[in-house]
Order: structure tokens, then C-alpha cells, then sequence
């Protein structure tokens, strides 16, 4: 299992919001959004830093999927 950014591209697509004026909104570098980018892990204090900023909640965000290696096994 890993976790899925994929709601908080579509959040700042639907808020007209680009990647770098969100994470300076969000007060984080650009290297957590690099990762965030790249489906990485961050730390809880990067995503509670992002919903502050976007007011909202952590599943609105981000959420666990599937790993495919996992999926492909089955």
C-alpha cells in the first residue's frame, strides 16, 4: 500500500492554484513537493502544514492505494 497525492493536484487544479504559489502558501520547500510530486513519502507535519494552508481535511488530500506489484501478484 502507498499513498496517493493524486486529490491534491486535482484540489489546487480546481482552486487555480500553481505547485510553487501553493508551497509557499503552504509554508513548505521545494523539495517536499518534489516528493510529493513523485508519489514519495512526507512527513505527517508536511500534510498537516498543507490542509492548514488549504483548509481542509488529510482524506481530502491524499489517500492509500493499492501497491501495483502487490495487485499484479493477486
Amino acid at each position: 500500500m502507498k499513498l496517493s497525492y493524486k486529490k491534491l493536484w486535482v484540489m489546487l487544479v480546481e482552486r487555480d492554484m500553481k505547485k510553487t504559489e501553493f508551497a509557499k502558501k503552504a509554508g513548505i520547500s521545494s523539495a517536499s513537493l518534489a516528493k510529493l510530486g513523485k508519489g514519495a513519502n512526507v512527513t505527517t507535519d508536511i500534510l498537516i502544514k498543507i490542509c492548514e494552508a488549504l483548509k481542509c481535511d488529510i482524506s481530502d488530500i491524499c489517500e492509500i492505494v493499492p501497491d501495483e506489484a502487490v495487485e499484479e501478484r493477486s
